[in-house]
């Protein structure tokens, strides 16, 4: 449907004053000399095609610089620069951004391309390619919650390159825009003037699922943006699902804000760059078409920048590259547009208000960095917040946000590298610490699709499901036995886990209005818990790569707590009653269980099992919701046992192998009540981070002996790096109550 286009508005916007530039710590240049207006060829299902009329454009055009570093040094494992859902996330595999070729997370080449062009003499400071040209020499890394930072040097010039992914949770409009800023800082520093030229390309690569895809190129000029368009050439919408897939339908833009010197852009061949590093230009005209094999002849989309001849100050380009899926989820069989679609906005709306507004977001993002780390390193050291840091755009880019039908927020995650199931229980469940801390709206978004399903005739079963599909299609559990059978389901698991997360929504909320929607579902799933929860029967957990296993005390403290939780929802919910029923059923399971699990200094694996023992992590809510049932000698004796059991690069899952999961790992240090005890068990993770030699984002299950990914990597569970915070009242209560409320407003 054709959306008319509003109206521009001359002049700096009201926010664009001396207090706000001080306080951003911004540079602008301001060019008032370009108008611009829309041509008849625009995209279809876009703008209509007319003539508008042609507006002085005024863009800021500003320094996104990381901060001064809060946190330890890191050597992440993958560097994170375009991090948005599933199919939208690119990384560096590498420790220079010029040590390889750039890839999607699972690994699939993915090119992200940049050449910088001195005094005639060209280098790569992006990508693997042209192998002939020298890399320039990357100099720093800085990494913050939002952005990632480059710097370089060569031939008396210093460049800088950021990737600015404005995730601010509690903003659902912004956060949601899949959409990242490229932003280059050029200047010389040896006092001397340079000529610089820079290139810039992303590959189509990054539109289609397999290489042999054949794509299709468009150009579309708007008021203040250049769009250069990639595009699958056979679009089937939803078409797939499964893990190890990328995406192959919608567009990718490259966009170029208009009002900036010295801009050129181009479809060009990969090769197209060989007149750039020659001559400073782009090739003369557009790839018309892809031409030959696919997979040998895959386009780019490319800008240059002449930026003349650069000093001591420093001269600024900025470039946005952006996805358009157009539909992202299918759930229960509806085809759902993503959140920042869901008003109407189309890609080039998306564009034009992120080219205007990116002033004001680069210095949203600078406070949101600031703050937010500090909180981390003031909750866990600067170790810890290193790895909380890097863990933040990955636990959200490994989901994606939509709006259901009527407008309601749904929060769709994906088991990345795991089996592709969309909104796994047990994998929200260590998510959530991140979304509890920053937009508990999210988490609801989480909780909506299982509820809604579970609310169905079609589940028939007194637990609550593992997952809703396989991304992106969320039409019924596909887990274990499905909806066939009991057989290989995890019961107490997720069970447990919907009650304790439903329980910290309304401790953080104040009231369990969201959960009285879905009374009769809790009230089934408590009682499953009351009758199987005690003493588990031989099933799986969410570690469920370990296998089966009977008698399971983990688990049993995942039931008595999720008991505990719904005690709590019922009081909320004025129901005295019932919570006093199960206020006094879960305190007597929780006086039971410490005799049952004692083997001396220690608690067990599974209650019939001595000399095991196992990371008590689903006992860190006991404490952090107030429920206090658990004598606190048992998180204190434990404690002392895993500090005997400390690996190289952590803690293991359990005794029976060396093995552990980095979000177990946080939870169960923050069983300690001692600074000191939190460091010891989270360090060796830290160290891991640095040393691994797996390279691949954050791997959730490593090997405490030498530091090598098991299994996964991606995965939304490093949310659960921030649980540290959900500690400090002040601070959950801080950041929660700003939902829905953009910072700085």
């Amino acid at each position: 449907m054709t959306q008319p286009r509003p109206p521009d508005t001359p002049g700096l916007p009201k926010w664009l004053n001396a207090d706000f530039l001080r306080a951003a710590g911004l540079i602008f240049a301001i060019n008032s000399n370009v108008t611009f207006g829309l041509p008849a060829n625009s995209p279809q299902d876009e703008y209509d095609g007319s003539e508008m009329r042609a507006y002085p454009l005024l863009l800021l055009v500003c320094s996104c610089a990381a901060l001064p570093a809060q946190t330890a040094p890191m050597r992440p494992p993958a560097v994170p620069l375009v991090t948005h859902d599933p199919y939208f996330s690119i990384w560096s595999f590498d420790d220079k951004l010029t040590g390889g070729v750039t890839h999607h997370w699972t690994g699939a080449p993915q090119p992200l391309t940049g050449l910088i062009r001195v005094d005639g003499r060209t280098f790569r400071f992006a990508g693997a390619e042209p192998r002939k040209l020298p890399a320039i020499e990357q100099t720093k890394l800085t990494v913050t919650p939002t952005s990632t930072r480059y710097e370089f040097a060569a031939s008396g010039v210093q460049l800088s390159l950021t990737f600015l992914t404005p995730a601010i949770v509690s903003d659902l409009d912004l956060l949601s825009r899949p959409l990242t800023y490229l932003d280059w800082e050029v200047r010389s520093a040896d006092s001397t003037s340079h000529a610089v030229q820079i290139e810039f390309d992303a590959s189509a690569q990054i539109a289609v699922n397999t290489p042999d895809q054949r794509v299709g190129l468009a150009r579309y000029e708007f008021n203040r943006v250049t769009a250069l368009r990639a595009s699958a050439a056979d679009q089937k919408v939803l078409g797939r699902a499964g893990d190890d897939l990328r995406i192959d339908w919608g567009s990718l833009y490259l966009g170029v804000p208009h009002a900036q010197p010295g801009v050129s852009t181009r479809m060009m061949p990969a090769a197209g760059r060989g007149t750039f590093s020659d001559t400073g230009e782009l090739p003369a005209s557009d790839l018309a078409s892809q031409e030959g094999r696919p997979e040998y002849n895959i386009p780019v989309l490319a800008v240059a920048f002449d930026l003349g001849e650069v000093g001591s100050a420093p001269e600024h380009r900025v470039a946005l590259l952006a996805y358009d899926d157009l539909f992202s989820i299918e759930f229960l069989n509806r085809k759902l547009r993503p959140w920042w679609r869901h008003r109407g906005l189309d890609a080039a709306s998306l564009l034009e208000a992120a080219t205007a507004e990116y002033g004001e977001i680069a210095g949203r993002a600078r406070s949101f960095d600031r703050e937010f780390t500090a909180d981390l390193v003031k909750n866990g050291g600067p170790e810890y917040a290193a790895l909380a840091v890097l863990a933040y755009r990955q636990a959200i880019a490994a989901h994606k946000l939509v709006a259901d039908v009527d407008g309601t927020p749904l929060f769709f995650s994906k088991e990345n590298f795991s089996n592709g199931c969309i909104a796994t229980v047990d994998v929200t469940y260590p998510s959530a610490p991140l979304f509890l801390l920053v937009n508990p709206e999210l988490l609801k978004g989480m909780l909506r699709p299982i509820l809604d399903y579970a609310s169905l005739p079609r589940w028939r079963w007194p637990f609550a499901p593992h997952d809703v599909g396989t991304y992106p299609l969320a039409n019924g559990q596909v887990y274990g036995g499905g909806e066939r059978t009991e057989e290989d389901q995890m019961p107490v698991e997720e069970s447990g886990n919907m009650l304790i997360l439903l329980g910290a929504l309304a401790h953080i909320e104040g009231n369990a209005e969201f959960a009285a929607h879905y009374w009769p579902q809790l009230t089934r799933w408590a009682e499953y818990l009351r009758e199987k929860g005690m003493d588990p029967e031989n099933q799986l957990s969410t570690d469920d790569f370990a296998g089966h296993l009977a008698h399971n005390t983990n688990l049993s403290i995942k039931a008595i707590l999720g008991l505990r939780s719904f005690a709590e929802l019922a009081k909320l919910s004025s129901k005295p009653d019932v919570a006093a029923r199960y206020l006094g059923l879960s305190r007597d399971m929780a006086a039971k269980w410490p005799r049952m699990a004692a083997d001396g200094d220690h608690y067990k694996l599974a209650f019939e099992r001595t000399g095991t023992w196992s990371q008590k992590y689903n006992l860190v809510w006991d404490r952090l919701l107030g429920y206090n049932i658990f004598d606190t000698g048992i998180a204190r004796k434990e404690t002392a046992h895993y500090l005997t059991k400390l690996g190289t690069y952590g803690l293991p899952l359990d005794s029976r192998k060396s093995y552990t999961k980095l979000d177990w790992i946080v939870w169960t240090a923050c069983l300690t009540e001692k600074d000191e005890d939190f460091q010891k068990i989270v360090l060796p993770s830290y160290r891991w981070m640095n040393a691994t030699p797996t390279r691949v984002p954050l791997a959730d299950w490593y090997e405490t002996t030498d530091g090598k990914q098991v299994g996964f990597q991606a995965r939304s569970v490093v949310g659960g790096l921030f649980l540290p915070l959900l500690r400090d009242t002040e601070v959950w209560k801080k950041w929660a109550s700003r939902a829905g409320k953009p910072l700085g407003r």
